[in-house]
């Protein structure tokens, strides 16, 4: 929310914003002093979505943190949510808290605005699998002369070789799986044994385990991950194999292609193609598309584009590219249905072609073998994500930087005698351009440092670009 400066006021976030929005300015509302204070200051409002609870949170806190808002009241005291952090290079990796999420190599999982969720997950996979809790990078026999959490925590102690490196490495791997949502079937039997106790009248353990099981839940139903692990050659060569079995191939895929489209309510409609050789991505043929054929939100005709433009006879990158041996559009059937349309008209029907629905992680065919249910600890399953959340990141990065171009290529540009110092000074003023749009002509004229009539064309050009009237 801005006021009538273009200044931002308020950042908030909600499932169903148009509700959200109502309830501050439906008539007779009852608002606090404070909310009351800012309904009546605000004179505009931007919007934005993402993909999920998890990404709302982050922004929200993202862009509190940059702005400063003055009714973000709670929020400006620079709280940092607490996350899970791994970093699977040391020897025995182990998970430490943090409220910085850096883009250092290691593995997040979160932040969640809940400190208790981040830390019962911690203590229970701890305990589960038997991963150490210290501190040190490297433990050692000095190490653990003063640690006897291989007595009272669970703890495998690798430290004295009570386990190899090898079973270290494969208990870590599955409490990351267990992070991202992939073993349900451990909250399972958490459940199962919170019932026992309490048909055993033991009550104050079915409370804890009942605690346990609600955080658990907390922490694997987004499954935030900042940065997966590194698939290993054995693993993706056992995930083609399953892939290849799943949807009747002949082979295991050499080459396999993903794309994504994203867009903001049909602006700045881009897509990302990436590519795996062997399963795993390979930078060298990623590609991205600025849509041309249209504009607005409509992701089976820039799926559809995308395929024309990569196979089309017109196409530069047939030859710079290796054909794919499977493609898999990031959607439901409809985004499968355009590109195997254009495959056909191409005469390129041998491509085998599937969807990839995000909520349910099925794989979605439009013939008689249905939908596709992987295993959810499958390596095909593996692949399969880990390429759509690397074409996915691959399309937001672009999106987001045609965003940030877009912002700083604003209607200022286009007035002449307006240069990059005139412009960052009338921006540092009034913060916007709905901030020039509101100002005087004479405001503008001593911030800029020019005269009357530019200062006169300035505010028309930023009423124009602020559907402001004259």
């Amino acid at each position: 929310m801005r006021d009538r400066r273009g200044v931002i006021v308020y950042v908030g976030k909600a499932k169903n914003l148009r509700r959200r929005v109502l309830s501050y300015f439906r008539p007779n509302a009852d608002l606090s002093p404070k909310v009351r204070s800012m309904v009546h200051s605000v004179a505009d409002l931007e919007f934005m979505t993402v993909k999920n609870e998890a990404e709302a949170l982050l922004t929200e806190a993202s862009l509190i943190k940059k702005y400063k808002p003055h009714f973000n009241i709670l929020m400006r005291d620079d709280k940092r949510y607490l996350a899970l952090r791994a970093d699977p290079d040391e020897p025995f990796p182990a998970f430490r808290t943090c409220r910085i999420v850096r883009d250092d190599g290691a593995l997040y999982f979160g932040p969640f605005p809940s400190a208790p969720v981040v830390r019962t997950a911690k203590d229970f996979v701890e305990k589960r699998w038997g991963l150490r809790g210290c501190t040190a990078l490297a433990p050692d026999d000095e190490t653990h002369a003063h640690c006897h959490a291989d007595v009272i925590r669970f703890c495998s102690a690798p430290c004295q070789g009570k386990i190899s490196v090898a079973d270290y490495r494969r208990r870590f791997d599955e409490t990351c799986a267990f992070l991202k949502g992939e073993k349900p079937q451990v909250i399972a039997e958490v459940v199962d044994e919170m019932r026992k106790a309490a048909e055993k009248q033991d009550y104050q353990k079915a409370a804890r385990l009942r605690d346990t099981v609600a955080a658990l839940k907390e922490m694997t139903k987004a499954h935030f991950v900042r940065k997966a692990p590194e698939m290993r050659k054995a693993d993706a060569r056992q995930g083609l194999a399953e892939l290849a079995a799943a949807l009747g191939l002949p082979r295991p895929p050499h080459v396999i292609e993903c794309v994504d489209i994203s867009n903001l309510f049909g602006t700045h409609n881009v897509a990302s193609l990436v590519v795996a050789i062997d399963g795993l991505p390979d930078r060298r043929y990623y590609r991205r598309f600025k849509i041309e054929s249209f504009e607005g939100a409509d992701d089976p005709r820039a799926m559809a584009e995308v395929v024309r433009r990569r196979y089309g006879p017109e196409s530069t990158l047939a030859a710079k590219s290796p054909r794919a041996d499977l493609y898999i559009c990031d959607g439901g059937v409809t985004q499968l249905r355009a590109a195997r349309a254009v495959f056909a008209e191409l005469g390129m029907t041998d491509i085998p072609t599937v969807g990839l629905a995000e909520r349910m992680e099925i794989l979605v065919t439009d013939d008689e073998r249905g939908d596709i249910f992987l295993p959810r600890d499958s390596q095909a399953l593996f692949v399969a994500t880990r390429l759509r959340d690397e074409a996915h990141r691959f399309a937001i990065t672009y999106h987001r930087g045609l965003r940030e171009r877009a912002i700083r290529e604003s209607a200022l540009d286009a007035i002449p005698g307006i240069g990059p110092a005139k412009k960052m000074a009338l921006l540092k003023r009034f913060h916007s351009v709905y901030g020039i749009a509101r100002a005087t002509e004479g405001d503008i004229s001593s911030a800029a440092g020019i005269g009357a009539t530019l200062a006169a064309a300035v505010k028309k050009a930023a009423q124009s670009a602020a559907g402001e009237k004259s």
